[in-house]
């Protein structure tokens, strides 16, 4: 099922963008703000399909086009067709693919499933191959490049704890964007990866009341991560203010993941 708007604005070319996993959470908001700055708009849902319609009609709000399509990233069928029907449905091939579906199994090592585990990486680490592969053989044959942008995790560096899964799929993506940005330079094709740390959205509020301020504490920039500063990453990555840029991570966490495991943490404080 699709929705669309009337066309787009007139002013500069037309941008389309491709987000996975775009129905909730962080894929909702970056769908929406990308149409907020001028982006015709694609989401994949999997199994929220009214979280898919409000999000195409929050798309359609900001004057943008918009269409959503159910599709399990894990499975090459499916994202194929997901892919050609976006550029039939749009007459263009997308200029950004932002691959953000994903999944997570909380489980210790030794109790972690198999079926878990091969959904996780089906998912995360399968997917981003896949849908870049599509998209790419698209941006090739149009001969004007693109963008692709992983939407990687702190896990890219660290392991989390009882995320095995989890955290072998985004180390396996922060690889898979270096590669991908190989191959795929000649064809004027960036690949990127930005890796959040904690952002707070409705989701993470739910799950932990006091999530800002217990990711706010250990951030040396002294607050939790909003949406916002997710998108400004991908829209610096998408933009020619990047264009020499390819292959690279940017760390969206206010230093969390940087900061080392210190044991004099006042060290870090300016004294005066």
């Amino acid at each position: 099922m699709t929705i669309s708007s009337a066309a787009p604005s007139t002013d500069v070319e037309p941008k389309l963008a491709i987000v996975t996993g775009g129905s909730s959470g962080i894929g909702a908001e970056l769908a929406i703000s990308l149409a907020k700055n001028g982006w015709d708009v694609a989401i994949t849902y999997a199994g929220n399909e009214q979280g898919a319609i409000d999000v195409t009609q929050a798309i359609e709000s900001a004057g943008q086009r918009s269409f959503y399509q159910r599709c399990d990233v894990g499975y090459s069928a499916q994202v194929n067709d997901f892919v050609g029907a976006v550029v039939k449905h749009f007459d263009m091939v997308p200029n950004l693919l932002v691959n953000n579906a994903g999944c997570q199994t909380w489980a210790p090592f030794l109790e972690l499933q198999e079926d878990d585990w091969d959904r996780v990486i089906r998912t995360n680490l399968k997917g981003c191959f896949l849908f870049s592969q599509a998209v790419a053989r698209v941006m090739v044959a149009d001969k004007r490049g693109g963008a692709i942008v992983n939407i990687g995790s702190g896990c890219n560096k660290e392991p989390f704890p009882n995320l095995v899964d989890y955290t072998a799929s985004k180390g396996g993506m922060e690889m898979l964007t270096r590669s991908a940005a190989i191959e795929l330079g000649k064809y004027g094709i960036r690949v990127n990866c930005v890796a959040p740390g904690g952002i707070e959205i409705e989701r993470t509020r739910l799950e932990a009341p006091d999530y800002a301020d217990t990711w706010g504490e250990i951030a040396p920039l002294g607050r939790v991560g909003y949406p916002d500063d997710i998108y400004n990453a991908v829209d610096f990555f998408a933009s020619a203010s990047s264009s020499f840029v390819t292959g690279q991570t940017i760390w969206v966490d206010g230093g969390v993941f940087t900061a080392p495991n210190w044991p004099y943490k006042q060290d870090y404080v300016a004294k005066y």
